[in-house]
């Protein structure tokens, strides 16, 4: 019994331990605890550090050796040594009194390789890769950047390319990184179909949006890459396509590509709902701040009763009053579009809300992704600096300036909350993309100064060392011709919306009868005015040569050219070289939507030029011309075009009298059907043509897109009817003694044309009848060479 009772007692003794000791372990171990959160230590040991110094890892830590810290602290260590981005593992342990840090060191990447790649190159994929030499490497970063290699091969049209990776150890923990490309086939575009268009065909659409059907050019604009981005961005195209045409209900419904695996080639179709077309209701401004006089906004406000809705004249209007608002001292102003729907009459009633907005301050502008463009290029495109105040729509302005400098593939500008809650960070997010062009070109033109055949190289730089400067070379050689030209141009200048620039240039021609050879420069300055008017400011000087062709030595010593030549031509052999130093003001109004295929908008020119400081040269002269474009059909895509323009020179001085290169010349601008200089006054002697003092011409065409041929192609047909007149005659009577046809008899054609926007420029082809026209006129009914339509 006692051995028992001695067992149970032992055993009741266990326990009753058990049961004390297990909530005492609890309280060693939190008072374990306790003791760590206010930990002292006399020194950090780091480990397993290769490349990083110790003593740099110890001040990453943030933990002073006999200074108290707490597992707070230890966390935080943690995290700040993984930020720097250069270690896979950290663990930080006491020991003691020794706080230990053991790393390990990602590798470091010593070059990055591109192998099998021939589309894209070494340069253009460096770019798109996150790893660079001299960084960190892991194999996440690897396969990120592996995919990111796809991403830029699908956007050249090569889905199916593949990219795999290798790594080569050259010990010391570093590596090279190497990315094996097998670029594939280039996918095309076979067709893109529209779904739910009535108002417009699918030809017009095609055009609207940058996507484009494959053709055998293709491999040269690049436009038949089928691109998920880029397929939305089209939408957005036809988004305001239809919106500027009072389609306020428009969708898209849905945009989508098939790919046929067997022909490598897209089918893509995208499915709209136009809806009605509305006209604009009554248009009213409600004004809730007092002191604003909302009369005076009324001249401001470009919609109207009647007309077609149009969201661009929606949002130009509200960019208007904004801008007035805020030059009466309320730069805080909002103002807002309200629309009412009238859906049985079709209207849209709009009402702009001037209301005193929040006062909200731009704390700073964040850009990021311009490896290339420097930053004050882009700030300048804002009209709000840092600490200004928050406008909406000054925002959205500078972002359309920054598309229209074609930098970049794409810009985006967002907000984010800054350091007071009156201020914000406007980030600015770029894609840049190539600005370089090398253009080499050959071509044959009948009309103009220069006929024959012709070869020109060229080579252009939009965004020169990132700074937004425009510089080109271009060279061309022809059979009757030859051409130099260098041009730099400073949009900003004194950090100003200033263009200026220079030309240097040299021009030979070969006429029939004698060769001309003019080099010089022009000095110009651009300032725009409003958004479509702008006021250019030139000065130019040139050296003219003339010489007469060999044919036309005097063989016979009686003085005269054996050639039947003008002896107005003969004194400017004669007194060749001269000099001319002249000075022009031109004001230029440009509406026009698009200027590659204008389907509505005005372009005008009027141009004053002053010669005679300096040189030989003494006149003054005045020219202009304007084109109004009008799109006659929608569904059929036919637009209208009317021209007009005029010109007059006068000489001064003295010597009053004009140089027959002074005067006016008939070209394929001012009347088709007749060849350069082929019309007006004439020496009756020679029946060489001298010129004119002035000449008006007008004209009227109608465009339209050529049946079977793919849209894509980029060929338009057109029927048009010029007129034109150029007449009087202000050289020497001592010089040509005998001059026909200096009367204002007017000149009439008609005929077809064949528009190309080709990859070499927009190229055009005339068949032009002349109707009315005078006996010593030379006719030439075809005209073929570049498009000069501004």
């Amino acid at each position: 019994m006692k051995a028992v009772s001695k067992f149970l007692g032992a055993a009741s003794a266990i326990a009753l331990s058990a049961a004390v000791a297990a909530p005492g372990a609890v309280v060693v171990q939190l008072a374990a605890i306790s003791a760590a959160e206010a930990a002292v230590v006399s020194r950090i040991e780091v480990r397993g550090n290769q490349r990083v110094e110790a003593d740099t890892i110890r001040g990453q830590t943030g933990i002073v050796p006999g200074r108290s810290f707490s597992s707070a602290d230890i966390d935080e260590a943690v995290k700040r040594l993984f930020a720097t981005g250069l270690f896979s593992d950290v663990r930080i342990n006491q020991v003691g009194s020794t706080l230990v840090v053991e790393v390990s060191e990602y590798r470091v990447v010593n070059q990055v390789l591109f192998q099998g790649n021939k589309k894209i190159k070494d340069a253009a994929l460096t770019n798109v890769v996150q790893l660079k030499p001299r960084s960190a490497f892991s194999d996440a970063a690897m396969e990120a950047d592996a995919e990111a290699v796809r991403d830029a091969y699908r956007r050249i049209g090569r889905d199916d390319a593949t990219v795999t990776t290798q790594i080569m150890e050259l010990g010391d923990n570093r590596v090279n990184v190497v990315f094996n490309i097998q670029e594939g086939d280039r996918t095309k575009i076979a067709a893109i179909n529209f779904v739910g268009n009535n108002a417009f065909g699918d030809r017009r659409l095609s055009d609207v949006i940058a996507t484009k059907r494959s053709n055998f050019l293709s491999f040269l604009m690049r436009d038949d890459i089928y691109d998920e981005n880029r397929l939305r961005a089209d939408e957005e195209l036809l988004r305001r396509f239809y919106y500027n045409r009072g389609y306020a209900d428009f969708s898209v419904v849905s945009a989508f590509g098939e790919l046929d695996e067997a022909s490598n080639q897209y089918t893509i179709t995208i499915t709209v709902e136009e809806g009605n077309r509305y006209t604009f209701g009554d248009i009213t401004v409600d004004n809730t701040i007092p002191d604003v006089n909302t009369d005076q906004l009324q001249s401001v406000i470009e919609t109207h009763k009647g007309d077609v809705y149009s969201a661009k004249n929606v949002e130009d209007t509200i960019i208007a009053l904004t801008e007035k608002v805020a030059g009466q001292g309320y730069a805080f102003a909002q103002v807002t579009p309200r629309g009412d729907r009238d859906f049985e009459n079709h209207t849209i009633a709009v009402t702009y809300a001037i209301d005193q907005g929040p006062r909200t301050y731009v704390e700073r502008i964040e850009i990021r992704g311009n490896a290339r463009t420097r930053d004050y290029v882009i700030r300048r495109e804002f009209d709000v600096s840092e600490g200004d105040a928050f406008n909406q729509v000054l925002i959205q302005r500078a972002k359309r300036r920054l598309e229209a400098l074609n930098f970049f593939e794409r810009v985006d500008i967002s907000t984010a909350p800054g350091s007071e809650p009156d201020q914000v960070i406007l980030v600015v997010d770029l894609v840049e993309k190539s600005t370089g062009e090398l253009s080499i070109g050959a071509g044959y033109t009948t009309g103009g100064d220069a006929p024959g055949p012709n070869v020109e190289g060229s080579i252009t730089e939009r965004n020169f060392l990132g700074r937004g400067q425009f510089i080109r070379f271009a060279a061309g050689v022809g059979e009757n011709s030859r051409d130099f030209t260098f041009s730099f141009t400073e949009p900003y200048f004194l950090g100003r919306r200033i263009a200026a620039g220079f030309d240097i240039f040299r021009q030979t021609r070969n006429y029939d009868k004698y060769d001309t050879e003019t080099t010089g420069a022009t000095v110009r300055f651009g300032l725009p005015i409003t958004q479509a008017l702008t006021t250019q400011t030139a000065y130019t000087f040139q050296q003219e040569k003339y010489e007469l062709d060999d044919d036309c030595d005097d063989e016979n010593g009686d003085g005269q050219p054996d050639c039947d030549v003008s002896n107005a031509i003969i004194q400017g052999a004669e007194d060749s070289p001269w000099n001319k130093s002249s000075i022009s003001q031109s004001l230029i109004y440009n509406t026009i939507d698009d200027m590659k295929s204008p389907h509505a908008g005005i372009y005008a020119v009027v141009t004053g030029e002053f010669a005679g400081i300096g040189g030989d040269a003494k006149y003054v002269k005045f020219t202009g011309r304007g084109s109004y474009y009008h799109t006659l059909s929608e569904e059929y895509d036919i637009v209208g075009l009317a021209a007009v323009g005029g010109g007059y020179i006068s000489g001064y001085g003295s010597e009053s009298d004009l140089r027959i290169f002074d005067q006016f010349q008939s070209n394929d601008r001012m009347i088709r059907g007749f060849e350069y200089n082929g019309i007006g006054p004439f020496d009756a002697d020679t029946g060489d043509h001298l010129g004119g003092t002035t000449y008006f011409n007008a004209s009227v065409e109608a465009q339209f897109p050529v049946p079977v041929i793919p849209e894509s192609f980029g060929l338009r047909g057109a029927f048009f009817a010029d007129a034109a007149t150029l007449y009087g005659n202000s050289i020497s009577s001592d010089v040509v003694s005998n001059v026909g046809g200096a009367g204002m008899d007017w000149r009439a054609s008609v005929g077809a044309s064949l528009i190309w926007a080709s990859p070499f420029g927009p190229l055009r082809v005339d068949y032009a009848f002349p109707v009315v026209k005078e006996d010593n006129d030379e006719v030439q009914n075809f005209n073929f060479g570049i498009s000069t339509r501004w």
